[in-house]
């Protein structure tokens, strides 16, 4: 299963270059099925991946002028405060056994993986479905912000972002180009800045708490095949039309969700 999930590291890159996001929804399912690690370490060894990668991946928007740093900032921030404070006070306060129903137990680790396959049947819809609005702008119009949107839906990101460990890019791409009236391109290049900074701070709100049992090994393994995936994914993605890679890789996101839900709620006997 190991080697299986080596190659899935890479996957997870490859992903991530190809279409500038999406890949991180896989880092979860890839360490809790494939490496064994328990749920919740695997959310907070996924803020590492992602980030890390994410970080990677920005440099080349960055080059291409294809970073709005004010925009990272103003969505930044909140977004940093919310996963920080999630992962620091929020998820160490579930309790272990978060309720029971009849005889069912429903666990800390079984609800993060719920959760975390809910986001995934959220984002793999908004992967498959037709762009309705074939107008977004290419070039950049003046940007306009609307401050008190651009902070709630940072935030809400955030805590999102640190309760899964999911970079949320398909909820922070629509928002930048929505909310601040960024064109497509940069939108992808700047939640690529937003999703490494606020996934490496979360991770940071961990360490206190988790260093001593982070397998690191394991850790660098996954880090560094995952950014070597994002440099073939980048060079495949000027052959390959994302469109159509989007939404395979949407119903493939989609099946993977389902297949959490069930496996969690059904095919397991209440706790693990």
């Amino acid at each position: 299963m190991e080697i299986v999930g080596y190659i899935a590291s890479i996957i997870i890159g490859i992903t991530l270059g190809l279409i500038g996001g999406g890949g991180s929804i896989l880092t979860v399912p890839v360490l809790v099925y494939l490496f064994g690690v328990e749920p919740m370490m695997a959310t907070a060894y996924s803020l590492f991946v992602v980030g890390t990668s994410s970080l990677v991946g920005a440099f080349p928007k960055y080059k291409q002028g294809l970073i709005s740093l004010k925009t990272a900032i103003v969505f930044g921030i909140p977004s940093i405060i919310g996963v920080f404070a999630t992962r620091k006070f929020i998820v160490p306060a579930i309790p272990t056994d978060v309720f029971h129903l009849g005889d069912y137990v429903v666990t800390k680790s079984i609800l993060m993986m719920v959760l975390f396959a809910i986001l995934m049947v959220a984002a793999s819809v908004s992967m498959i479905r037709e762009k309705k609005n074939k107008t977004i702008s290419t070039e950049a119009e003046e940007q306009k912000f609307n401050y008190p949107m651009i902070i709630l839906e940072g935030l809400i990101v955030g805590v999102l972002t640190g309760l899964v460990g999911a970079g949320g890019g398909f909820l922070i791409i629509p928002a930048l180009v929505m909310l601040s009236k960024l064109p497509m391109k940069m939108a992808v290049g700047t939640s690529l800045l937003i999703i490494a900074a606020k996934s490496l701070i979360g991770f940071m709100g961990d360490i206190s708490t988790h260093a001593a049992k982070m397998d690191w090994k394991l850790l660098m393994i996954v880090t560094t095949l995952s950014i070597g995936g994002i440099f073939i994914g980048n060079a495949f993605s000027k052959k390959v039309d994302g469109d159509k890679l989007k939404k395979g890789f949407g119903w493939f996101v989609l099946v993977m969700g389902v297949y959490i839900i069930v496996n969690e709620l059904f095919l397991k006997t209440g706790s693990h």
